[in-house]
């Protein structure tokens, strides 16, 4: 018997929309360098804040609230914005929340004392979810054979944004101080809002769409997690995997800043891009998933983020292991996430954005709760405490892949009610 690609609904779900636009090349390489610009300005700040403090002259509780913004300003986005993709002009949507980011990329670039930078890097963050927009308007337009794909190169966007965005925020300082790479992005910024204009097609909204009030959507996405209990798994094991990442990206830098290591700021961005491997495994994972292997990918993504803290562990004096640890953890990691959208896409087609909504809401709040994790562990028990801290993370994905599968199990024997779920996992 075929099996499905995707995690499907039991109850079929109306087709009533046109058929969609061809999807080529160009354009998914357009939205993916669209989904790199738009998250990059979130990084720009980290390695600049002992420039910002000299030069704003604000203290260092001031300077660490820039980064505090815009992860704050990012997670408001994702709840209050990226849902109203579902109700609005996606093309429109996208296209204003580009053009917005551009503009106040430029008002942070201007900003002359500390507060209003801190305040331009949170309404810069919050219109930047543009890039979580661009993801599931691709996944509209892939075909079902090929969405993984699709959403994998996009989402590649997204990685590189944020690996390369602190590399070009070091490199352009040293030409113009602080300020040089946010002009430069609020300029690239605008011109993707034109290219996006002029390339994307615009796609049909659902019926009852229009209907929808904001406060009617924002439950809406909400009601979601309630009533898709597949979301709800995926979401969860998508926050456990993150908060593992996060631990790692937290705990990294102190670790390469005392001996053995002794390296300064510039030498850990450069070997930050270590983590671009992980664009090699999310399409990997997404080639076997459109081959009907997503939860093959799922599992072994979340089996390999566990393993991946042994060397992580024997990383501590050796550059070569903590190499092979940060890959793996950067492979499992990116290819995990693109299962569960490959498989959270497929639920219900007209509420994508919402579902990516409520996904990507949890998701970053698994990573914060990482980092926050991390940074106490760090004080109390160094390197071999955060290891386990990761593993343990880790290892709970692991665990929550393995109860859905056993549950997925469970409703497809006989006798046991199969159909009467939210859908069947193919293999």
């Amino acid at each position: 018997m075929a099996h499905t690609t995707h995690e499907t609904r039991s109850r079929a779900v109306p087709r009533t929309m046109s058929p969609q636009p061809a999807l080529g090349r160009g354009l998914v390489l357009l939205m993916a360098l669209a989904a790199a610009l738009s998250c990059a300005g979130n990084y720009f700040a980290q390695p600049l804040l002992d420039l910002i403090e000299g030069n704003l002259h604000i203290g260092v509780t001031a300077a660490g609230l820039i980064v505090t913004a815009a992860q704050a300003g990012y997670a408001l986005g994702l709840i209050l914005l990226v849902p109203l993709g579902d109700v609005v002009d996606r093309r429109r949507l996208a296209v204003g929340l580009f053009a917005l980011t551009a503009f106040f990329l430029l008002a942070t670039a201007a900003a002359p004392t500390g507060p209003l930078l801190i305040a331009g890097t949170l309404l810069t963050a919050l219109t930047s979810v543009g890039a979580q927009v661009v993801v599931p308007f691709a996944a509209a337009l892939a075909a079902p054979a090929e969405r993984g794909r699709i959403v994998g190169v996009v989402m590649s966007g997204v990685l590189l944004g944020g690996l390369f965005g602190r590399l070009a925020a070091g490199a352009l300082s040293e030409f113009g101080g602080w300020r040089t790479v946010y002009w430069v992005n609020a300029l690239l910024m605008a011109v993707m809002a034109v290219l996006l204009h002029k390339r994307l097609p615009r796609l049909p909204r659902p019926g009852d769409a229009a209907a929808m009030s904001y406060t009617g959507l924002l439950r809406s996405t909400l009601a979601l997690l309630r009533q898709e209990p597949v979301l709800r798994r995926r979401a969860a094991i998508g926050a456990f995997s993150m908060a593992s990442y996060s631990v790692q990206l937290t705990a990294l830098t102190f670790l390469l800043t005392r001996p053995p290591f002794g390296w300064n700021a510039a030498a850990i961005g450069l070997f930050g891009l270590v983590g671009v491997i992980g664009v090699v495994g999310m399409n990997i994972g997404a080639r076997l998933s459109d081959r009907g292997r997503v939860q093959a990918v799922s599992g072994t993504a979340a089996a390999l983020l566990t393993l991946a803290w042994l060397p992580l562990l024997a990383g501590e004096r050796s550059l070569l292991w903590l190499t092979v640890g940060v890959i793996l953890l950067n492979i499992a990691q990116q290819a995990g996430l693109n299962s569960s959208q490959n498989v959270i896409y497929a639920l219900r087609p007209e509420a994508r954005n919402r579902i990516n909504s409520a996904f990507m809401t949890l998701f970053f709040m698994g990573g914060a709760a990482g980092a926050a994790l991390a940074s106490v562990v760090w004080s109390r028990a160094g390197w071999s405490g955060i290891c386990l801290l990761g593993g343990a993370l880790a290892a709970g994905s692991l665990v929550l892949w393995v109860l859905e599968r056993a549950r997925t199990a469970s409703a497809a024997r006989p006798g046991n009610g199969a159909g009467s779920g939210s859908g069947s996992v193919s293999r």
